[in-house]
Order: C-alpha cells, then sequence, then structure tokens
C-alpha cells in the first residue's frame, strides 16, 4: 500500500524538522561572561527529552501506521469500498506523529542556553 509508505515519510520527515529545531537550540550561545550552569543543565536536559518524546512518538506511529495500512491492504484486496475509511483511520494513527512534532516544539521552546 503506497500511502503507507507516503505517511511512514511523513514522519521521518517530522523527525528531520524537529532535529533541526533542537540543533539549532543547542548551537545558540551567549557572549555574556556570567554562565549559570543549572540554566544549561535544564535546558539540556529539556532538548534531550524533547527529542525524545518525537522519536518515541514517531516510532508508534510508524508502528501505528504499518499495521493498518496492512489491515488495509488486506480489507482493499477483499471490499474496495472499504478502501477510504480505513484510509480516515490511517490518517487518524499518521496524526500521533504530529502530536509528537508539536508537544517536542512546545518542550524545546522553553529550553534557553545561557
Amino acid at each position: 500500500n503506497l500511502i503507507s509508505v507516503i505517511f511512514c515519510e511523513a514522519v521521518a520527515i517530522y523527525g528531520v524538522i524537529v532535529s533541526i529545531i533542537l540543533q539549532v537550540k543547542w548551537s545558540q550561545k551567549s557572549e555574556e561572561g556570567d554562565y549559570d550552569v543549572s540554566q544549561a543543565v535544564k535546558a539540556g536536559y529539556g532538548i534531550f527529552w524533547a527529542g525524545l518524546t518525537v522519536g518515541l512518538c514517531n516510532l508508534f506511529c510508524g508502528v501505528c501506521v504499518g499495521v493498518v495500512g496492512s489491515s488495509c491492504a488486506l480489507a482493499d484486496a477483499q471490499d474496495g469500498t472499504l478502501f477510504v475509511k480505513i484510509l480516515v483511520i490511517e490518517i487518524f494513527g499518521s496524526a500521533l506523529g504530529l502530536f509528537g512534532v508539536i508537544v517536542g516544539i512546545i518542550m524545546a521552546s522553553h529550553a534557553e542556553f545561557p
């Protein structure tokens, strides 16, 4: 089923987008002589957990899209009218990855390096 492959590629693009956002956050440095270690640790943990959240959400999204895509291919082979109905369910499964991206961006927005 080609649609499942397209949804999984969209999930991979979500991961690339978040990794670029996190890398830009990581490379921002201030030129001040005063360095707050506790704020740097907090920002580091924020970026770590944002990346882990997005990665796990995308992993579960990929598994969901794979299982539903396999079911869609089998159901479509038996009854062609079910394709659109199962496609909607596959879109809902793909939304898990998008939710993970949104949460990861919110988490990363609070990570401010000194």
